[in-house]
């Protein structure tokens, strides 16, 4: 299990902070590096949560979430969303409401959960994005377990990518 874990973890992604109320104000944040953008129209997109997270519950529940993609600055909140504690959002700055929005983040997604799969020990959150906001900035990348620097002088033919068919 741990060789396939380091297998899955070559392939560089960035991180998400993915966070959630319930209607009893119940709040939930756990990252991920699991997030993606699955369509366009209508917008879509998609991450995962170990069936075993004790966040679970509640974003079953809760029925909407927001995707706080992060920026290189803040590993902390990567961090501390990672790690159990009993107020994940204690004297975290928070740019919206009555979601979680976190402050200073590259982009946040709003979203409705349309659909929620089995995934093995996973459950696979489909959302349809309800509004979304980006910023200018570099992202926080994570690869093989640690947390990496993105250099954009190193882009091969610039700063855009071609489109994958």
């Amino acid at each position: 299990m741990r060789a396939l874990r380091e297998a899955f973890g070559q392939f560089a992604t960035g991180v998400a902070v993915i966070t959630t109320v319930t209607a009893g104000g119940e709040r939930a944040g756990v990252t991920v590096n699991s997030f993606t953008s699955v369509s366009l129209d209508p917008p879509l997109v998609l991450w995962c949560l170990s069936d075993r997270a004790p966040s679970a519950p509640l974003f079953l529940r809760a029925g909407r979430f927001v995707v706080n993609v992060l920026a290189a600055d803040q590993g902390h909140l990567s961090q501390r969303f990672a790690t159990p504690a009993a107020d994940k959002f204690a004297g975290v700055e928070l740019a919206g409401a009555p979601l979680p929005v976190l402050a200073g983040t590259l982009a946040h997604f709003v979203c409705r959960t349309e659909r929620v799969y089995d995934g093995g020990d996973h459950h696979i959150f489909v959302g349809a994005v309800e509004r979304y906001q980006r910023a200018e900035g570099e992202p926080l990348l994570f690869h093989a377990g640690r947390y990496r620097e993105f250099w954009p002088e190193l882009a091969i033919g610039g700063d855009r990518v071609a489109e994958c068919a």
